[in-house]
Formats: structure tokens, sequence, C-alpha cells
């Protein structure tokens, strides 16, 4: 790559500061995301792996809080005075599942699979009623954040 063709006085780098944080914020969630979610699919009929499902969400828990709020500085650094832009209302609007989603999941499911895990049931498969919901709230996760990457690569290739 020929580096003497950026001009580094042209560049914005609130933009590109904004814009750095907001891609490591979805990197953060998003990996966590991939993690947690691989190893939930393989928990639902997995007595293996549905302990292993528990152990992982205590450190990809934290990380998705730390990711959607990482995310969420960047875009309001990025997107300051974008922030009229249909992509960028539609991206709002979509923090509001995934924000409800994660207090689901940390409120809800969390308490109750570190209870599972401390009377000595990790192994067991989930009750049918939370695996429905734990499925739902897969598809909301990566609905979520998949249109929140693809509308961010939307934007910046609007210009």
């Amino acid at each position: 790559m020929d580096f003497s063709m950026i001009n580094l006085s042209q560049i914005n780098w609130l933009d590109f500061i904004g814009l750095y944080i907001y891609i490591a914020g979805l990197i953060f969630a998003m990996g966590a995301l991939v993690i947690i979610e691989t190893h939930g699919f393989f928990g639902r009929k997995s007595p293996y792996w549905n302990e292993a499902t528990i152990r992982t969400h205590k450190i990809t828990k934290p990380w998705i809080w730390i990711g959607l709020f990482t995310a969420l500085l960047g875009a309001l650094i990025f997107y300051r005075h974008n922030y009229r832009s249909t992509i960028v209302i539609i991206q709002g609007a979509l923090l509001i599942p995934l924000i409800l989603n994660g207090f689901f999941l940390s409120f809800w499911v969390s308490p109750r699979l570190i209870e599972r895990e401390k009377e000595g049931r990790a192994r067991e498969l989930l009750p049918k009623e939370w695996r429905k919901k734990i499925t739902i709230s897969f598809f909301v996760s990566i609905i979520g954040w998949w249109s929140e990457l693809f509308l961010l690569v939307l934007y910046l290739f609007k210009k």
C-alpha cells in the first residue's frame, strides 16, 4: 500500500476517532456474540455444551455490554453532524431491542443459569420454555447486531 497517497492534514480526526471507536465496539460485542451464540446453539441438545455455555456467558456478557456502550460512544462522535440521517435513525431504533434483549439475557437468563450451576445442574438441558425464549433472543441479537454493521457500511458507501 502506498501511504504517500494519504494526506493526513485532510483527515477529519474526530470523525476518524469516532468511526474507529464505533467499529471497535462492534468488534467487541459481535465477537462475544458469535462465541456465546455458538455455544448456546450446541447447548440446546448437549449437556456438555450447556455447561460450557453457562461458564462462557460470564465472560461474554460483559464484553457485549462493553461493545454496546463503546459502539454507542463511537456512533455519537461519528454521526454528530448527521443524526437525522435515515440510516442513523434506523440504527438508533435498533438499539432499543438490542438493549432490551441485553437486559433479558443479563437479568433474567444469566441469574437462572448461575443458580443452576451453583445447584450442580449445569449439565441439565434447560427447560423447553427457557429454550424458546433464548432462541427468540438469539434472533434478536443476530439480526440486530448484523443490521447495525450492515447499516454502518451502507452509510459509509452512500457518500
